[in-house]
């Protein structure tokens, strides 16, 4: 009988394993391109090994960025990473697929447009870029009518609250916008419609209204700042438009508060972003902005291309992008349907009581968010003179949990918060969790501050607790940086 031997090449291991080869045992150079190649296994282990050390997305309770989806959509998710979103004539059905979501979110914010009729949106990489459009649409309608007027159109303003989102100062100071912050006060943080419109002169291009800030998911007044404008823009002649910024809002409001008067049922209302990666329940990288007709959308804005292949008309501020996030975005809409929706919404807002019972039942917090709005809870310390909500959530981080602790805007810097938000993946008992570990926290932080004789109330100044902001981030920073190993 013929006899068989294994043979191996020359410097080559009978046993492969990553861990005992010289890949893993030797650091790579971190800022340069490496001289030489590795194995493609070495190089998935030595990165996945290094990304042990980022937090769990599912206890991130900072973001509002959905961080769960269903295994089927994550399949069509990775079948679809290599289409590019703006081949339109190379990839229709994945271009047909932006057109129906425009539609259903259109409907969805009762735009004024019939059931044949084409809504006016387009996709985006999230509500920054759709406020960076809206902006750039409400900035050229307004010059388009100055010039026609006669009448100066080089120092155009925009009216915000304070508690906007740091994408409307991007879009200021990029677009040369003169930026009009309502400031806010204790007690109230979210921007005052009265006095929104009292900043509005005949160069305000828009007032943007939040639904749902970023600060204590509280909705802003849209109905009232609506009346109010509509009278301002009757008595001064001006037709002054308002844009309403739902990036977390949009997804919550038509399902779980369909009374509340926000949307293109105002006539003021031009335009609407939405952030499908949050509440519309898509991982990052989707939003969508929709405006309410096609005049409010000036047409120079609009470019035509036609080296793909086709003529298609194209208005964003960048090009490439995946296809993956607008597929996600159609498949939670036609899988969810507005029953699955609004079942979600009203999950996350029952287990954001669940919570916010059990923050007010410790005695320690005052709760800075309401019953109604995006479903989080923000709570500031009764006493912060023995310690603050940076020391508390630093301590929250051992148990898993990373929760955000900041600073109120002008004029509340000297309200220090923190801030959980409800997302569908943080279940009921996630919450019941984390009440039990934030009273554990609370008391030992109690106890240490007795055992070092912290007994005297010193109320500290905005200064201060804005230096403290600054040290606890810089801090825990470094702290990342110093912790990666390769």
């Amino acid at each position: 009988m013929a006899l068989s031997r294994a043979q191996t090449n020359s410097g080559e291991s009978l046993i492969s394993s990553t861990f005992a080869s010289r890949y893993v045992r030797t650091a790579l150079p971190r800022f340069r391109i490496p001289e030489q190649s590795i194995p493609k296994d070495a190089a998935y282990q030595i990165i996945n090994d290094e990304l042990m050390l980022d937090g769990n997305p599912r206890l991130n309770l900072a973001s509002f960025v959905t961080t769960w989806m269903e295994p089927e959509c994550d399949k069509l998710i990775q079948n679809s990473v290599n289409k590019n979103y703006v081949d339109m004539d190379e990839y229709p059905v994945t271009t047909e697929f932006q057109n129906r979501c425009v539609n259903m979110i259109a409907h969805l914010f009762n735009a004024p447009i019939g059931e044949d009729e084409t809504a006016v949106g387009v996709g985006t990489v999230g509500s920054s870029e759709a406020i960076m459009l809206a902006g750039l649409a409400f900035k050229r309608k307004w010059q388009n009518k100055m010039k026609a007027e006669g009448k100066p159109h080089d120092k155009p303003n925009i009216v915000t609250g304070a508690n906007v989102q740091v994408c409307w100062e991007k879009f200021a100071r990029y677009f040369e916008v003169e930026l009009k912050e309502v400031k806010l006060r204790e007690g109230y943080y979210v921007m005052d419609p009265a006095k929104a419109v009292e900043l509005v002169d005949e160069n305000t291009i828009c007032v943007a209204a939040i639904l749902g800030s970023t600060l204590n998911g509280e909705f802003e007044d849209v109905k009232m700042l609506n009346d109010l404008l509509v009278a301002k823009n009757a008595e001064t002649g001006w037709d002054t438009p308002i844009h309403v910024d739902a990036a977390s809002g949009g997804f919550i409001a038509p399902f779980i508060y369909p009374e509340l008067e926000w949307d293109f049922r105002l006539p003021l209302v031009k335009s609407i972003n939405v952030s499908g990666h949050k509440y519309g329940l898509v991982y990052a990288g989707v939003g969508w902005i929709i405006w309410r007709n096609k005049e409010d959308l000036p047409d120079e804005l609009i470019f035509h291309i036609n080296y793909l292949g086709a003529d298609q008309p194209t208005f964003t501020l960048n090009f490439s992008k995946g296809s993956s996030q607008i597929i996600a975005q159609y498949y939670q809409l036609i899988r969810l349907g507005f029953e699955g929706y609004k079942d979600i919404m009203q999950n996350c807002r029952d287990n954001a009581a669940v919570l916010r019972e059990g923050v007010e039942k410790m005695g320690y917090f005052h709760l800075v968010s309401k019953d109604s709005g995006v479903p989080l809870v923000a709570f500031s310390l009764k006493d912060s003179s023995k310690y603050t909500v940076f020391e508390v959530v630093e301590s929250l981080r051992r148990f898993g949990w990373i929760v955000p602790a900041y600073t109120m805007p002008a004029d509340a810097e000297h309200i220090a918060v923190m801030r959980v938000v409800i997302r569908e993946d943080f279940s009921r008992g996630l919450a019941e969790r984390l009440i039990t570990d934030l009273h554990k926290v609370m008391v030992e932080m109690d106890a240490h501050a007795k055992k070092h004789g912290h007994h005297e109330h010193v109320k500290k100044t905005a200064h201060q607790i804005e230096k403290e902001v600054t040290t606890y981030w810089r801090t825990f920073v470094a702290r990342k940086k110093h912790s990666l190993v390769c």
